[in-house]
């Protein structure tokens, strides 16, 4: 193609060579092919710095001073030496890579274990899962490095082993613990468990005596009552009691079971039965635990009906005055006429008495009431009790 040209001297015909057109075309002036200011002169520099070198003009100052032979044989390692670079991997980057490229080495890859799954772990820098590494094993020591384990471990628990003193604590602490829970299983059976079961039979007497009065028995001579046995129900409607009346005052066989106790001979202190023409009908009860009928008796004021039914009879008594505590020993409270009530000759009475302050049996609360109605069953029942 240079020889071609018009500046070689020789007619320049665009249409002789078939790749004429490209090349005219590769002539013109492109912006986006045109090299950047200085980029000619820079590859000018790197072409005379590292190629030129290699070109065989430099072998001719050698072979004039030393000869043929010697320049040629120094002009030829003058060139291995300096094309040796390039062998051994030097690039230009201005040349394409021809040479083999090498493959990357990829990491060995842990085989999985049969039967175990990797827990994913979360990763702090992405907040991400990511698969849990496996955990390196360790080495099994060798006898003599397990006997020094067991050594240190005995000698790590001996340092551990509790003083005299604390022992003597713990053990102190655990019988304190102990007992807290058997006095509040205690406490448990006493305010709640006891009027559980003796609502129960109360209100199981209670059904038994009626049963009792329906069957026609006739009614009996104070006296012929045993012991423990029910022979008529006290009605306190102010404060809702409904609860069987037994003789004596025996606690396992009459107070315990939640019935109201009256006051007879076994009790050495005999007092008299509601259909007595005169008397005090001298009654005791739980205010706490075991049914508890007593316990609100402190709210009873003047007036209040409290009712006795018999198999015959009701028998309606009004409350007329109350002793808010009196000692244990205080057994004129249910003479025929007791002192301390205001009443002061004798008459048909009724006197409740239960235990105080609550919780407590250090002293004696007393409630006392005067006979105003006796109506026959046969009549119906009395107005308190309708109302």
């Amino acid at each position: 193609m240079t020889a071609l040209r018009p500046e070689n001297g020789a007619a320049y015909d665009p249409y002789a060579d078939p790749n004429a057109y490209e090349a005219a075309v590769g002539r013109l002036s492109d912006p986006l092919n045109d090299p950047l200011p200085g980029q000619q002169e820079q590859e000018q520099r790197y072409e005379d710095t590292y190629q030129r070198p290699y070109e065989a003009p430099y072998e001719a100052p050698y072979e004039a001073s030393y000869g043929a032979s010697y320049g040629a044989s120094y002009g030829a390692s003058y060139g291995a030496a300096y094309a040796e670079p390039q062998q051994q991997g030097y690039y230009d980057p201005y040349e394409p890579i021809t040479g083999p490229v090498a493959e990357p080495v990829a990491e060995p890859v842990a085989e999985p274990v049969p039967g175990h799954v990797p827990e994913p772990v979360f990763d702090d820098e992405t907040v991400a899962l990511r698969q849990a590494e496996e955990p390196v094993p360790t080495p099994r020591p060798s006898g003599e490095g397990r006997a020094a384990r067991r050594k240190a471990a005995a000698r790590a628990a001996k340092k551990r082993r509790d003083s005299p003193g604390v022992i003597a604590s713990r053990v102190i602490g655990e019988l304190f613990i102990t007992m807290g829970v058997l006095l509040l299983l205690f406490v448990t059976y006493q305010l709640w468990w006891t009027n559980v079961l003796a609502d129960q039979q109360a209100s199981g007497a209670a059904k038994s005596l009626e049963k009792e009065w329906g069957s026609g028995d006739q009614e009996r001579e104070p006296g012929a009552f045993a012991p423990g046995k029910g022979f008529a129900i006290m009605y306190i409607p102010k404060l809702d009691v409904r609860v069987p009346i037994a003789e004596g005052i025996d606690k396992p066989t009459v107070l315990d079971r939640g019935m109201v106790g009256h006051y007879d001979e076994e009790s050495g202190l005999k007092t008299a039965m509601p259909w007595d023409k005169q008397g005090n009908f001298g009654l005791a009860a739980h205010r706490n635990t075991h049914g508890e009928p007593f316990r609100y008796i402190n709210k009873l004021v003047e007036g209040d009906p409290i009712i006795v039914e018999t198999q015959s009879t009701y028998y309606t008594y009004e409350m007329t005055s109350r002793l808010p505590s009196t000692s244990p020993s205080n057994v004129d409270v249910i003479s025929p006429v007791p002192q301390q009530s205001g009443f002061t000759k004798p008459g048909r009475y009724i006197t409740l008495t239960t235990c105080t302050p609550e919780f407590t049996s250090k002293y004696r609360l007393i409630v006392w009431g005067k006979m105003v109605d006796e109506r026959p069953r046969s009549k119906g029942k009395p107005d308190a009790l309708v109302e």
